[in-house]
């Protein structure tokens, strides 16, 4: 056994507890972070990254089929071998050599193993051999473990070895047909990517298509997939699943109908990574969320952070980013003794984590939001007014696409004349979302908006109808 001593201990490697690690170095304590698998974490290797570089080749053949002078060239379908072999490319063929090399030169320390809290600002880390080290923070902890998938309680459902999103971002061998089961993100993206595969595919979504965003967004996204040969069944749950003697999977649904595919992806929602690393040494229950404060400090422990997915704030890669960077700045404060800024929106505190998280949703058409929905924010006790603008009517959009069909939506506080929410579900509707961010973010009055003139011909002068819809 050995022992070493740090500032703070990060406990995951993924691209936030690489954030906190690099932000909390900057201010000038010792860092070293523990990581089980590989360093760049679940984003880099087996979701954002890998999913979107499959998602791409689907998405660029039917931009290409909606203009006429392109759609001529198109004249086969997705080259699935190919687009397999750029997934291993940016994911760098599940090799983190270049990611060990990065917190190297950033001056990070890194202990491979599976890390523990063991008492007080102390983690075991212990070793794909067996050995022992032990980490001591004369500061901090930070726990980045993410998050897994979540298997529901449906009977038989862990016997036939049901896919995951790791084992679909990392296929070799597509499957003739998948049941996808729930409607969530990654259900519609990988709905998405397989139905471009040439897989027959079949969605079972208890409640619809993507919740929590817009209703119309959800639609959109399920008359897509069906209009591209996807099944999609709503309104129904599996009540058990079995393999039949052939070796396909046979899901029997709650109306007395049964989905049979080769294999099953169960997209249902994410569990928190802290089943096992030594909660109960702290007074904290193994396997539950980390309920922290806006610095990210886990309440009642107060060397112990909690950044990320893990929290159960925003599970997004670039919002567990964004906390990173506060935590590593405010850790590195707190070390130093000096002011510490967590005022909303202050350089210590995630405020944005509340009401303006940003995601775009990468099925085809496109889904991007950011801040309220009608619904969230009638529920929050606001004055608002909706306003809706179809996106076909641009001449951006005709420009882009023969025949484009989308729909943008914004959410005005009237109190206070600002925006505090906006939904775009169109093709490319992606690239659009910053503004809305930076607009509800920085609280910009619609006086003032009126005064940040859209580019002719753009997608993005529906900020000006939006506009000539509210009226001065």
């Amino acid at each position: 056994m050995t022992s070493r001593e740090y500032d703070l201990i990060v406990i995951g490697a993924g691209p936030v507890g690489e954030n906190v690690a690099d932000r909390a170095t900057q201010g000038g304590l010792s860092v070293v972070v523990v990581e089980s698998e590989l360093v760049g974490g679940e984003c880099s290797y087996w979701a954002c990254i890998p999913s979107k570089a499959m998602l791409r080749a689907g998405a660029a053949l039917s931009a290409a089929r909606r203009v006429k002078g392109a759609a001529a060239a198109v004249t086969g379908s997705v080259d699935v071998a190919a687009t397999l072999v750029r997934r291993d490319e940016l994911v760098h063929h599940w090799d983190d050599t270049s990611q060990v090399d990065w917190l190297h030169g950033a001056g990070i320390d890194l202990v491979r193993g599976h890390g523990r809290l063991t008492g007080e600002r102390q983690v075991t880390v212990t070793g794909a051999d067996g050995s022992e080290t032990v980490l001591t923070a004369r500061h901090a902890v930070a726990v980045s473990t993410g998050s897994a998938a979540l298997l529901p309680d449906i009977p038989g459902l862990r016997e036939v070895q049901p896919w995951t999103s790791r084992e679909a971002t990392g296929v070799h061998d597509v499957p003739a047909s998948l049941a996808v089961l729930g409607g969530g993100v990654v259900g519609s993206e990988m709905a998405t990517l397989f139905t471009s595969f040439g897989a027959t595919v079949t969605v079972i979504a208890r409640s619809g298509l993507l919740r929590g965003v817009e209703p119309f967004a959800g639609e959109a996204v399920a008359k897509a997939l069906t209009d591209a040969g996807t099944a999609v069944r709503t309104g129904v749950e599996v009540e058990k699943v079995s393999r039949d003697g052939g070796g396909d999977v046979v899901l029997s649904l709650s109306d007395g109908s049964e989905v049979r595919a080769a294999e099953v992806l169960v997209a249902t929602g994410r569990v928190p990574r802290t089943s096992d690393i030594g909660l109960e040494t702290v007074g904290l229950e193994p396997g539950a969320w980390l309920d922290v404060d806006d610095t990210l400090r886990v309440r009642g422990v107060d060397w112990l952070y909690a950044v990320g997915d893990v929290n159960h704030r925003a599970l997004l890669t670039h919002q567990g980013k964004y906390q990173a960077r506060a935590a590593g700045d405010v850790i590195a404060a707190r070390a130093r003794a000096a002011d510490i800024d967590d005022a909303p929106w202050g350089s210590h505190v995630a405020t944005a984590d509340h009401a303006a998280v940003p995601q775009v949703i990468f099925t085809d058409p496109e889904v991007a939001a950011v801040g309220h929905t009608e619904e969230s924010a009638r529920a929050a006790g606001l004055d608002i007014r909706v306003i809706d603008y179809d996106l076909s009517w641009l001449a951006g959009s005709s420009e882009l696409a023969d025949d484009y069909q989308g729909r943008a939506r914004a959410i005005v506080d009237e109190k206070r004349r600002v925006l505090v929410g906006a939904t775009f579900v169109g093709q490319d509707v992606g690239e659009m979302l910053h503004a809305a961010t930076i607009a509800i973010v920085g609280e910009v009055p619609i006086e003032r908006l009126w005064h940040a003139v859209p580019s002719y011909p753009t997608i993005g002068e529906v900020w000006l109808r939006w506009l000539e819809e509210y009226g001065r």
